[in-house]
């Protein structure tokens, strides 16, 4: 059962660009605080010295998700002073298709009466009855947009047939909870890409490791070091300079991955992560395979490991969480490489005693 939108939606707000070229705060419903209306209009576009229109963008923020829909006002009766308009709504949950969809029902509304109140009269029509609904400016209805089809929204074949038997390290550095940078100069590109990272390790369903839209800014930063792994996009080419940042570092322009010096070890490649990367490229390369059937293959060898890994664990008296009993796994006698990944997969999965 999906969550009702009152839990989930956040806020409303708008941003306008004059014809001043001017890019203001205008209005927001309820109330947001100063540093999430600076963050806001850094994301939407309007601010940009480039000029390049980005119709839709999402990301997330201290466990906020933001999305922003920005139109060009073109010959409107009701608002001549502006050029451009940006929606904006915060949200709880990961959903893009679901919030573009309702932004543009917004826009619409903002074209055609120029005022916030009607904006605001479908946005509270949506937070309490999930549906809003006007012949001219069309209808929007939550359930719709059912969250399992958000995660399966992006394509694994893609990303496997731009890196190939690479993909094995993404998969290894999301199963091992490390950091993942990635760059590409159009922020289109990063969201496709990044949203879609998430699936290789589909056991734990969480997109919450995801913050597809991050500035080089010392707030956005410093609440990106706050979260234990992640995958984290961005449009400015500098960050390949912060290896603070990565563990894992995806140049999307190049096709080009580098492993962080500090991430060499834990992320040493063997004859498991050669038999994982094959399996990947050969159910990708596979045409009657759609993308959901991919991820549920590499989601089957990923229980097959996990299942490995639960055998050499141990539970204590307590009934505590299961741990993993070292010298077990050491007696098997599995080469380095395949040794050493369970051992930090043990410790992302917190099945190490502390």
């Amino acid at each position: 059962m999906a969550e009702p939108e009152i839990q989930l939606l956040l806020g409303v707000g708008l941003i306008e660009k004059d014809t001043n070229g001017d890019t203001l705060w205008v209005w927001c419903y309820p109330s947001t605080t100063a540093e999430m209306r600076d963050l806001l209009l850094r994301k939407c576009c309007l601010t940009d010295e480039n000029k390049l229109l980005h119709t839709f963008v999402f990301g997330q923020y201290r466990r906020s998700w933001f999305y922003i829909t920005t139109v060009e006002v073109q010959d409107s009766s009701v608002l001549k002073k502006v050029t451009h308009f940006s929606i904006v709504l915060t949200a709880k949950d990961f959903n893009p298709e679901k919030y573009a969809a309702f932004t543009r029902i917004l826009c619409r509304i903002y074209l055609k009466h120029g005022s916030p109140v009607k904006m605001m009269e479908s946005y509270i029509a949506v937070l309490t009855k999930g549906i809003c609904q006007s012949e001219e400016n069309g209808s929007f209805l939550s359930k719709d947009f059912d969250a399992r089809k958000a995660y399966l929204a992006g394509s694994i074949k893609d990303i496997v047939s731009q890196f190939g038997m690479e993909t094995v390290i993404l998969f290894t550095a999301l199963m091992l909870k490390k950091r993942i940078v990635v760059y590409h100069p159009r922020i289109e590109v990063i969201q496709e890409f990044t949203r879609t990272l998430p699936a290789l390790v589909w056991h734990r369903q969480d997109w919450s490791i995801l913050h597809s839209y991050v500035h080089l800014n010392d707030d956005e930063l410093e609440a990106l070091k706050t979260c234990t792994g992640y995958i984290a996009g961005f449009i400015d080419s500098k960050v390949s300079n912060r290896p603070d940042l990565y563990d894992v570092y995806v140049n999307l322009a190049d096709s080009e991955i580098t492993i962080s010096q500090q991430a060499k070890e834990a992320m040493t490649m063997g004859k498991l992560h050669k038999e994982i990367g094959q399996l990947i490229v050969q159910s990708a390369e596979d045409p009657d395979k759609s993308d959901s059937q991919v991820i549920k293959d590499i989601s089957l060898k990923t229980k097959e490991i996990l299942t490995n890994l639960a055998s050499f664990t141990e539970v204590s008296d307590d009934g505590e969480k299961p741990t993993l009993n070292f010298e077990s796994l050491k007696q098997k006698r599995y080469p380095p490489a395949t040794e050493n990944f369970l051992y930090h997969l043990a410790a992302a999965e917190q099945m190490l005693k502390i």
